[in-house]
Formats: structure tokens, sequence, C-alpha cells
């Protein structure tokens, strides 16, 4: 009974903790230690490693047993003479692969260790990125929510206006059901958001394995230094993964190439026959002899030869196409700031001008209500705009740092 209820107290107390909002850097934490792919590629390295404990050994002997020598024809046909060389023999064999191949063996399972390295290294830092944009996503998009229904806080007070204005005579009967209609508007971009948020919180549980995630604090405020970044693309993780790639491939074309050494293999065998003959011991080998290579082993070493070029050449590929990348990253960042900037200083102080001199020429009765909403509506779009924008900015920061930095996984 005892272990059953410490089960439930951990099951309780790992929900609690899952259910308190996640800080950037928790949300990481959380990733890292709980996303299964991490898992998966943790169990290929410890595949790889443990597959390299048998690389390069020698093959198991085997047991040799029989009988030698006995007669189906003439006259000792089927029975055991006194003269019968007759002899039951058992013995062991050993096959002995020529050094160079063992060599290559144990050089291809160090490359394959290498490569689930690699691939673990390059999977965390997906994770991780994933992680940190999720994050940015679902605080954004809280944000945003909370920009939208402050704007339809304010506007309340003036919708239900709209009844004595027409009492008054101060507006016409069909300017009665503009308000209804805006209000109606605001709904349908509040339940876009509100989409926005849950699936922000999708894709942010889906990589913290915490299922009703939300977020505390604040992003975290990252700067972008091209020249560090390019200087670093050397070892970036995916091309680190690449020359774990090449590594594997020399080591196919050095097997490869040991097919053209020979192998032996050696016997020793017991043999017992009968007592007036004596017992006998036989010690043999035998010895592979590539003769054909030419058509033999030359052409696989020449495939072999051929599929280390091409990784080569994809590497190259690959670091070309991240020095690209990061280019186009850069340039998206700043002209994403440049739009923070312009929405921050001019757009939405004067949307906010606007509304508030329309609420003013409203009060002193010469502007209308439907002048005063829209003027709100606009500056709930535009504040909405303003906080898509600042998304786009934090979002480059930490999807740049986090993909081409060389010091994080």
């Amino acid at each position: 009974m005892r272990p059953c209820w410490l089960m439930l107290t951990s099951a309780l107390f790992a929900s609690a903790t899952h259910a308190a909002p996640l800080t950037y850097e928790a949300a990481l934490k959380l990733a890292a230690n709980s996303a299964p792919s991490l898992e998966a590629k943790a169990l290929d390295v410890r595949s790889a490693q443990a597959s390299a404990m048998a690389a390069g050994r020698l093959p198991d002997p085997k047991l040799r047993f029989g009988l030698d020598n006995f007669p189906i024809s003439g006259p000792p046909a089927g029975r055991f003479g006194p003269d019968s060389m007759t002899m039951a023999t058992v013995g062991v064999m050993q096959d002995v692969p020529n050094g160079a191949r063992r060599r290559a063996a144990r050089d291809r399972a160090a490359a394959d260790i290498g490569a689930a390295e690699s691939s673990q290294v390059v999977e965390a830092r997906n994770v991780r990125t994933a992680t940190a944009l999720a994050w940015v996503d679902l605080y954004f998009a809280r944000r945003r929510l909370a920009a939208l229904d402050e704007i339809a806080t304010t506007l309340e007070p003036l919708r239900k206006t709209a009844p004595s204005q027409l009492a008054s005579g101060a507006s016409r009967p069909a300017q009665t059901v503009e308000p209804e209609q805006m209000v109606a508007a605001l709904d349908d971009r509040r339940a876009d958001l509100a989409a926005a948020v849950a699936k922000a919180r999708a894709e942010l549980a889906r990589w913290t394995g915490d299922p009703d995630p939300e977020v505390a604090g604040t992003p975290p405020q990252l700067e972008i230094d091209p020249g560090a970044l390019r200087a670093g693309l050397d070892h970036h993780p995916s091309l680190l993964a690449y020359d774990a790639m090449e590594r594997q491939a020399g080591a196919e074309v050095a097997a490869a190439r040991a097919e053209k050494r020979p192998d032996w293999s050696w016997e020793l065998a017991y043999q017992h026959r009968d007592p007036m003959w004596g017992d006998m011991v036989s010690v043999g080998g035998t010895m592979s002899l590539p003769l054909f290579a030419r058509k033999r082993q030359d052409p696989v070493i020449a495939a072999r030869t051929e599929t280390a070029s091409r990784v080569r050449i994809e590497r190259e590929a690959a670091r070309r196409a991240l020095v690209a990348q990061l280019d186009v990253d850069v340039a998206d960042h700043l002209m994403h700031h440049d739009r923070l900037m312009r929405a921050q200083s001019t757009l939405v102080p004067l949307a906010r001008r606007k509304a508030d001199l329309e609420r003013s020429s409203y009060a002193a009765g010469t502007a209308s209500l439907s002048d005063v909403l829209q003027a709100f509506v606009a500056l709930a779009e535009v504040r909405v705009d303003a906080l898509d924008r600042e998304a786009d900015v934090v979002g480059d920061a930490v999807r740049i740092n986090l993909t081409y930095e060389t010091s994080n996984p």
C-alpha cells in the first residue's frame, strides 16, 4: 500500500510542478530533460558504443567433428577392419581476417559513434530552438490578446451610448448598428488571437511535455553579432555531422581496400583410430587468394571512393547554404527591427492620438460615435501589429543565436 501511495504523491507533485508557469530558461531546461527525440538519440549513441566493443575482433572459432576414411566399397565396406584407416576426428578452426579489415571495422565503429553523437547534438539544438520559439510565440500571443481585450474594455462604455444618441437625434437609426458591427469584428479578431494562443500552447506542450503550459517572465534580450556567427560556422553541428559521415565513408573505403589483402584461417584436429594404428594430430591453414581484383575488389573500392567524395561535396554545399541562410536571416532581422521601430515611434502613437482626439471630439459633439469606434478599432489593430513586429524581432534574435552559435547544443 505504501509504494502505491508514494507513486500517487509523486505523480501529483509532478503534475503540480508542470502546472507552474514556465520562464524562458525553465522551458528550455524542461524540454532538454523530457523531449522524446533526445531520448531516442541518446539510445542511438549507446547502441553505437555497444556495437563498437565487438568491432574488429576475430570471428567465433568453429568446432569440427566427423568420421574420416570409412570404407564404402571393397571387402571392408561397411565395417571396421583391423587394417582400417577409419578414424573419428574432432578439431577446432579459426578464421583470421587480415589486419587492415579489422582496423577498418574499428574505424567504422568509432565513426558510427561520432555520427550518433553529432546527430544527438543537432537534435538537441533543434529541440532547444523549437522550444524557445514556441515560448516566444505563446508569450506574444498572450500579449496580443490582452491588448485587444484592453481596447474592447475601453470601447464598452462608448458602445452603450448608442441608444441615447439615437434618442436625442444625434445619430441616424442606421448608425446604431455600427457599434455592434465593430464589436463583432473585434470578436472575430479576438477569436483569431485566442486560436493563436492555443496553437502556441500546443507547440510548447509538444516540446516540454507540460500538458497545459503557461509562460512567465519576459523573453531574453539577445544581441546578434553576424561576424562572430559567420566565423564559427565551420564548427556548426550540422557540418560536424557531415564530418562524421565523411569518417564513415573513409572507413568504408579502407574496408573495401582491405578486401585485396588475403585472409587466412587455421585448423587443429585430433584423429582417433584403431589402437593398433595409433591416434594422429593434424594442423593446417588456408588463405584466400584475391587474384581477380580488377573485376571484384577494385569496382567496390571505386564506388566507396565516389561516396566519400560525394559526402565532401555535400558538406561544402551545406556550408554555403548555412552562410547564405545566415545572411538572409540577418537581413530579415534588420528589416523587422526597422519596422518595429517605426511602429513604436510613429504608428502606435499616431493611432492612440487619433483615438483620443476622436473621443474628445465626440464628447464635444463634433464627432460621431462611429468615428470614435473606428479610431479605437484602428488603434487595436495597430497595437496588435506592433506586437507582431516585436515578436518577429525577438523570434529572429532567438532563432539566429540558437541556430548559428557554436557555444549552444
